[in-house]
């Protein structure tokens, strides 16, 4: 236990054959549960997990592939059934170092947030060792998944070295969230949606020689889809459907307006290319609803920022007794 809190760390695991045994053994003696799920890895990675004599391991197999978000989710109902109080991600390729993990808990735990996850990008030589266009890739991404989840207080959204409350987790509809390479963007936009105070903690990563398996044709259709869909869904459930907050009505005025706008000013532009000479009336009528528009686009962020979901509420876990919490076991 950490903290009169019960740890599971929850590994993905695909290929992981020659990592996996490392993520186990350098596990800190505090975690309860290791819940390792093999989504359906080609490769010997579960018969590496077998062969090691950890008490704390639960061995899941996929039968059919699912992505790493499918892994992670059926890690984390494996470790709720199990007791755990707060889930921590852990790569199967031992990415995340275990050295960092107080530091993760501590802002679970003590401070009072649902949710806690690694940023690299918090100085200049902590994400040393990653190429440049994924820092350039991270950067862009950050800011979309900060203006789709409305947590504009996170950085680093592609980082899964993360820790949750279990209690959190129960709200979170999980058999809507994204299961592949999306799943940290869409837990994001389905924790703000339940308001979750989430922080970010300061954890550079461990570079080695692995080569990642993303194909970015692929990858980055299903990100911006799924980014889209986020957002108009946050705004409708945040905003609208429980509130009708003044963001939302100065969201679609302003995107009324800027329509508008546009639609004026391309009427405008072929006018004048038909030699027709443009009043100072009809300049205006296009101009002002893009000023108005795009004024109340800005004042509709601002108050979407102010509303960023960062004020810790959570309670301190009470003392309880370890013995009450069901042993771990292999399955498949």
């Amino acid at each position: 236990m950490y903290k009169n809190a019960v740890i599971a760390a929850v590994v993905p695991a695909y290929k992981e054959e020659k990592m996996i045994a490392k993520v186990i053994e350098t596990m800190p003696d505090f975690v309860d549960h290791i819940v390792i799920v093999d989504d359906c890895s080609p490769d010997a990675t579960s018969e590496v997990v077998r062969e090691i004599a950890d008490p704390r391991v639960l061995l899941i197999r996929h039968e059919m592939n699912q992505g790493v978000g499918g892994a992670i989710i059926t890690a984390h109902r494996a470790a709720m059934d199990l007791g755990a109080d707060v889930n921590v991600v852990m790569a199967g390729d031992a990415q995340m170092d275990p050295d960092y993990l107080p530091e993760l808990l501590d802002k679970v735990t003590d401070e009072g947030f649902g949710f806690a996850k690694a940023n690299r990008f918090y100085s200049p030589e902590s994400f040393h060792g990653m190429p440049g266009y994924r820092v350039f890739g991270n950067v862009v991404l950050s800011f979309l998944t900060k203006l789709a989840s409305g947590y504009w207080n996170l950085f680093d959204p592609q980082n899964g070295y993360t820790a949750v409350r279990t209690e959190v987790l129960r709200r979170v509809p999980l058999d809507r969230v994204a299961k592949r390479y999306s799943f940290e963007n869409d837990l994001l936009i389905h924790l703000n949606i339940l308001q979750v105070p989430a922080t970010d903690v300061p954890i550079p990563a461990v570079y080695g020689d692995e080569v990642s398996s993303i194909r970015l044709g692929k990858v980055i259709p299903e990100l911006l889809n799924r980014l889209t869909v986020g957002y108009w869904s946050r705004i409708w459930y945040r905003y609208v459907l429980w509130s009708f907050s003044p963001i939302a009505l100065l969201l679609f005025m302003g995107l009324c307006l800027l329509l508008i706008g546009v639609g004026v000013s391309i009427w405008v532009v072929f006018q004048i290319a038909g030699s027709v000479v443009a009043t100072a009336a009809t300049v205006m009528l296009a101009a002002l609803p893009l000023m108005i528009g795009t004024q109340m686009l800005i004042s509709a962020l601002q108050l979407d920022i102010q509303a960023t979901p960062s004020t810790p509420i959570y309670q301190r876990f009470a003392v309880r007794d370890p013995e009450k919490t069901p042993p771990s076991k292999d399955t498949e």
